[in-house]
């Protein structure tokens, strides 16, 4: 039976404020007109040759000594991706599905290189979205940004453990704002970047000027085999918040139901229609014995925001609709 291990780097408050400043720029640099990113990381990276994936190893033709155990290890299964730490208290790290999807064990290395391991709390596939526990003491938290209020053109830095390299940092702006469609089947309002994001940044933090999370990386668009081409995705750190409360109390998203088709309200269909031309989700049928027969929801009916949340496309309240419990109003 082979035992399929992952490793994750957890990315402790190195992301947030360093000596009380929260300017990405140092005393130093400013002096000299050169602005560094390096005050708000503020954290060493780590590297040790034999993680290194064995085709990154041939490739550099690295003559590496080969670790106590390293040929058991190789009839092993091993992936790796990268986390952040939420909630230090509780030993919180948030990752994506698929780096610790059918694992049998996960190992949490932090940038300090204590490693732990760590349970699975809950995972969520249609968001790609897990949360894990480990039991540790001085653990440091990243904050979570209030992703809404990001902007196209925001500065924005990726850090994760590409190919297994060990921590990395790459920086870019947010390129867009609102992608969907890479998955139908997914809940997605992704954050796209240029930051470059590759194989093994899965699950790591998209962070703002300030260090404060802005998104969980989850995927790219590449032409070049895996990497990075500058298109990029993360979950907004408002829908991971979310996704986090659900799996922290019952493992999983017990997603709620509205009952009904819907389609984008296009500026012809509004015109067929006869109605405003307004952003929304139009209601195309009403299921029997839904929800939304039962609240008197019509065809033809326009959502445009649910429980205060603007609702501007069909995919918007998809996503809404599908972060509240079962039961919720």
């Amino acid at each position: 039976m082979i035992r399929h291990a992952l490793r994750i780097i957890a990315l402790p408050a190195l992301l947030v404020l360093v000596s009380g400043q929260s300017l990405a720029v140092s005393a130093g640099a400013l002096q000299q007109g050169v602005p560094s990113l390096a005050p708000m990381l503020a954290g060493n990276t780590y590297f040790y040759g034999q993680q290194m994936p064995e085709e990154l190893r041939r490739f550099f033709n690295f003559n590496l000594p080969e670790a106590p155990g390293e040929s058991e290890r190789r009839r092993q299964s091993f992936g790796s991706g990268s986390g952040v730490i939420v909630r230090p208290a509780k030993g919180y790290v948030i990752t994506n599905h698929r780096v610790v999807a059918d694992a049998d064990e996960i190992t949490v290395t932090l940038n300090d290189n204590r490693n732990f391991q760590a349970t699975l709390l809950g995972s969520d596939p249609g968001t790609d979205i897990a949360l894990l526990k480990i039991d540790g003491a001085d653990l440091t938290e990243i904050t979570l940004a209030d992703s809404d209020a990001v902007r196209v053109g925001d500065f924005v830095v990726a850090i994760g453990n590409p190919f297994g390299i060990g921590q990395t940092v790459t920086a870019g702006i947010v390129s867009a704002l609102g992608r969907s469609g890479l998955n139908n089947d997914n809940y997605e309002d992704y954050i796209q970047t240029d930051a470059a994001i590759n194989r093994g940044n899965s699950g790591g933090a998209l962070v703002d000027m300030s260090g404060h999370l802005v998104g969980i990386n989850t995927a790219i668009i590449s032409g070049n085999g895996g990497g990075s081409d500058g298109i990029g995705f993360a979950v907004p750190a408002n829908m991971v918040a979310s996704v986090m409360k659900h799996l922290e109390q019952d493992g999983e998203v017990r997603r709620g139901m509205l009952g009904v088709q819907i389609s984008d309200l296009t500026p012809d269909l509004a015109t067929t229609l006869k109605l405003e031309p307004r952003p929304g989700a139009l209601v195309t049928n009403v299921l029997p014995d839904s929800a939304a027969e039962a609240a008197g929801i019509e065809v033809y009916a326009v959502i445009t925001a649910v429980n205060g949340t603007t609702v501007d496309s069909g995919r918007a309240l998809r996503n809404v609709v599908g972060l509240l419990r079962q039961g919720e109003s």
